[in-house]
Formats: structure tokens, sequence, C-alpha cells
């Protein structure tokens, strides 16, 4: 299967139909984006769950529903994304990991989906009901590390695992506004790199882009948003090839920018 970088916006983004990122989302299905037949169980790689070590959700049943967010509609926090959880799958990422010396790997029993997970899966997959488990990104560590992680992962993909990194493209909420203007240049510029870099496969760039990219640091002041997308390039494997599949802008300098990775033929 295609590994994906999907940039999820905001916890609203499931609820509101005037933002331009909602029917890419609500097409996935009826366009076959990830292919014609359904995953066997999707891992999501979040930007809100953060570890010092890889770490896993391990859900025999139902996930709960996480609204890890504040100053929202109090209809927000009845969401619910009741997907089953995939505990045969967690057990398989973390032996992977393991194997590859990313370990130990933890397991979080009973921990649910965050926002970066059920957000954009409600209109992904809105029956809820292909198992989904979670893996966590790592503090401290960087965009090599992360895509070596991805790396391990890679057997999945023939497994029918559908790999899903949710993130953002461009993630500095202190210069994000209510309003619609312009999209200023440093965001302009660092998502035109981005998007040259990956369908150049200058993979090394992407992966130091705190050093190579114009407004890096300005684009992403904390990696937490972006990291979920070297998993999901690492996951494609090297002889991988990047797909923008998705652009749209919102709060002035928020990309929504999305990317399929796919082998090359």
């Amino acid at each position: 299967m295609a590994t994906f970088f999907l940039s999820h916006g905001g916890p609203t983004l499931c609820v509101d139909e005037t933002i331009p990122a909602w029917s890419f989302f609500k097409s996935w299905l009826p366009a076959a984006v990830a292919g014609a037949q359904p995953p066997r169980a999707i891992l999501v790689v979040s930007a809100h769950w953060e570890t010092a070590m890889p770490a896993v959700n391990v859900v025999p049943g139902i996930n709960d529903t996480i609204h890890d967010f504040s100053g929202f509609p109090e209809s927000m926090y009845q969401l619910k994304y009741p997907a089953p959880g995939a505990p045969d799958l967690a057990m398989r990422t973390k032996e992977l990991l393991e194997q590859a010396g990313f370990g130990p790997v933890e397991e979080h029993h009973g921990r649910g989906l965050d926002h970066g997970a059920w957000v954009p899966l409600m209109l992904m997959y809105p029956e809820a009901d292909i198992p989904v488990c979670q893996l966590s990104v790592h503090a401290g560590r960087d965009g090599t590390y992360h895509y070596n992680l991805g790396k391990a992962l890679a057997p999945l993909r023939a497994d029918g695992v559908l790999v899903l990194g949710s993130g953002s493209a461009t993630h500095n909420l202190s210069k994000m506004t209510l309003y619609e203007a312009p999209v200023p240049q440093w965001a302009s510029d660092f998502d035109t790199w981005l998007e040259d870099s990956l369908m150049g496969g200058r993979y090394d760039d992407v992966n130091r882009y705190d050093e190579r990219a114009p407004y890096g640091k300005v684009a992403h002041p904390s990696p937490e948003h972006f990291h979920p997308l070297h998993v999901a390039l690492g996951a494609a494997g090297d002889e991988s090839k990047a797909e923008l599949i998705h652009r749209s802008w919102t709060n002035t300098n928020h990309s929504y920018a999305s990317y399929r990775f796919t082998e090359k033929n």
C-alpha cells in the first residue's frame, strides 16, 4: 500500500465544510485515494502523541476518542470515532521497531485516538469500521531518526496496513490569524521548498529541513507536526516517489499540503 502524510489542521475540520481541505478528506473513499481495497488496519503517527521512547496503543476493544483540545464549542467534545483497536498491529509494529533497534517500545493499554487521528479519519472512513492503532513521535529526536524508524515499518504495507502520518506542512500557532490574508512569504517559500524537495527525491534535505529549508524553524518552531511526514516517507522505502494530493490554506499561513508516497515503477 502507499503511505501518506496528511495535514490535518484544527479539530473543527471534521465538522466545518467551509474549510477547503474538508472536501479533500471527504472524497478519500469515493476517489479511492488509498486504492480500491480498504486497508486491513490503519497505523496513525500523530503529532499529538509525543513520548521519549517509541510507544504504541494496545486496545483490544473499541478506541476511546480523546478530546485533546480546549476552547471549542461544547458539541466538539461530544464527537466520537469508535473505531476498533488493532492490538495485533500494535504488537507487530513493536516487533518491527525493536528488531530494527528502536526499542524498547512501550505499550499503552487503553489509550484511545487523539484528534490528529480521529479528526481526519472521521471524514476519510466515516463508518469507523477499520481497526486503528497509533504510534507516537519522539521528543528530542530529529527527522533522520523518524525517517529510519519509518523504514522499519515498511513490511506493514505488504500486510494491508495503511500507514498515515498526521501533522501539518506548516505549523506556527503564534503567527496564525483569525482572518484570511495573502499567504506570507515564509509559509509559501517553505511549502514550495517541501514540494520541490519531495518531488525531486531529495529526502535527506527533507530529513534535515531545519538546516536546509528556507524558514524551516519559522514554519516549524517545534518539530512534532513535521515528524509524521518523515515516518510516512521512510515507510514507503528508499525507492519511492512523492505525489502532492492536496494543497489549501487557512488562517493565512496554515498549509494543508498532503502527500502520497508510492514505490517507483
